[in-house]
């Protein structure tokens, strides 16, 4: 902060900054403008969608992007998306989708397109202090905030594994997220390192247009197709949620056991967790290409050795391309990490209720979650509840208290094992059990406090 301690700061009183004009921030906007508040959103890019749009420099999107979970459990609650749309909407429609919904919202006028947040700080008790680092090689501004919400999504810094040899490899190698062109892969032997949604993508795309693919994955998973019983999956299993929980569990795995009985037949890995531990990988291809041959499996990555890739198994293959669909870090750069939980090492917020921050009331993150279905119906909550809490915590102390107290006891229930089976694992919730606690944190805002 010391290069900006000459200039002022402009006060915006008790506008709120988003940060972030992906998914997550536009739906922050519409619900902090529907509350009655003033708000600047910045976006370091200039066009809005996030990771949605492929004009987006930053954007991870790779060949023939598709949603995987379907259009009824991803649309946002007050913007249905269109009835003739398929089940699972491309890249291009999603993009489509929220510039409707910025147009029909009137957001774009809040946006600040090409600048970007390099940091935000606590002043004055519970306001911010903004540091916006404009594109355009401008002089940067210092601002003041009622509140800051981040909405910049957890799929941009990617997690890079490194393996002996790597250094030395004589192909390429690459990450998943600089995949964006598939005729990279044409013709190709082409060697896909992750078993994540992206990585089975990934693997499919390679199956149809390489002249080889082979899949290597560290552990098993489970395998959701995109129907069960003539239904999208996602919405078939949401149906269960209305059933005792001991029933619902038996109806899933029999709904499952099919798909796990191909997949062990294939000679694929058990899952060593239950299907409701972690996002199941939704796609309807991949068994039928394992069958078919078109993707060879092979265990995790020992060592690269020149031109060859060796495996834990003792199998070797010599890759032209290596495409390594290991994920992201959620990082938040411009914000110092102890205001958002980060302890030690780890890269993971610990979020009050995965959207407050334990040590500033005003500060909030919009869709850090990984809930195995649509997030976006999440983050309209998520930002209702936010709005709804900057809007009464001074005027109504009372319950405000009641509030924090509710969002505070909710929180122990999303409590996550810091072993759990896989980074981004720290980052799950079961979609009914948060959407249900959201609901309970909302009821404690609409509340009249009793006199």
């Amino acid at each position: 902060m010391q290069e900006y301690s000459s200039q002022a700061a402009y006060d915006r009183g008790e506008a709120v900054c988003v940060i972030g004009a992906g998914a997550a921030g536009l739906i922050a906007v519409k619900n902090l403008r529907e509350n009655g508040f003033e708000v600047d959103c910045y976006e370091r890019d200039t066009v809005l969608g996030g990771l949605w749009n492929p004009e987006n420099q930053h954007s991870p999107l790779y060949p023939n992007t598709h949603l995987v979970t379907s259009r009824s459990q991803t649309e946002i609650p007050d913007f249905p998306m269109p009835d003739d749309w398929p089940d699972y909407p491309s890249a291009s429609q999603m993009l489509d989708y929220l510039k409707r919904y910025a147009s029909h919202f009137g957001l774009a006028e809040h946006i600040w397109y090409g600048s970007e947040i390099s940091h935000v700080e606590p002043v004055e008790g519970s306001r911010f202090e903004v540091v916006v680092k404009p594109a355009a090689g401008s002089a940067a501004r210092r601002l003041r905030y009622g509140a800051v919400i981040i909405a910049t999504g957890h799929h941009w810094v990617p997690n890079l594994p490194s393996y002996p040899g790597q250094d030395g490899f004589r192909g390429t190698v690459l990450h998943s997220s600089q995949l964006k062109d598939g005729s990279r892969l044409r013709g190709k032997s082409v060697l896909v390192v992750g078993g994540g949604n992206s990585g089975i993508d990934i693997a499919c795309e390679a199956a149809v247009n390489a002249a080889e693919c082979v899949h290597s994955v560290r552990r098993g998973y489970w395998y959701l197709p995109k129907y069960l019983g003539g239904e999208p999956a996602d919405y078939a299993l949401a149906r269960l949620r209305r059933r005792p929980s001991w029933l619902r569990g038996f109806l899933t795995d029999r709904l499952l056991k099919g798909h796990r009985e191909l997949s062990a037949r294939m000679g694929m890995e058990a899952p060593d967790h239950r299907h409701t531990d972690e996002e199941p990988i939704r796609n309807g291809r991949y068994l039928e290409h394992v069958g078919d041959g078109s993707i060879r499996r092979r265990p995790d990555v020992a060592r690269f050795d020149g031109g060859e890739v060796a495996f834990t198994d003792g199998t070797t293959v010599r890759p032209d391309v290596v495409v390594l669909a290991t994920g992201y870090k959620p990082k938040i750069a411009c914000c110092p990490p102890g205001l958002l939980g980060v302890e030690g090492d780890s890269a993971h917020p610990k979020l009050l209720a995965r959207m407050f921050s334990p040590r500033v009331e005003t500060l909030a993150v919009a869709g850090l979650v990984e809930p195995g279905v649509g997030t976006l119906p999440i983050v309209h909550w998520q930002t209702h509840a936010i709005s709804h809490w900057l809007h009464i915590r001074k005027g109504d102390p009372e319950r405000a208290a009641n509030f924090r107290q509710q969002v505070v006891s909710e929180s122990a229930q999303y409590a996550v094992d810091s072993t759990g089976i896989s980074p981004r694992h720290q980052l799950a919730v079961d979609a009914e059990e948060y959407l249900a606690g959201l609901g309970r944190i909302i009821d404690t805002l609409e509340q009249e406090p009793v006199k």
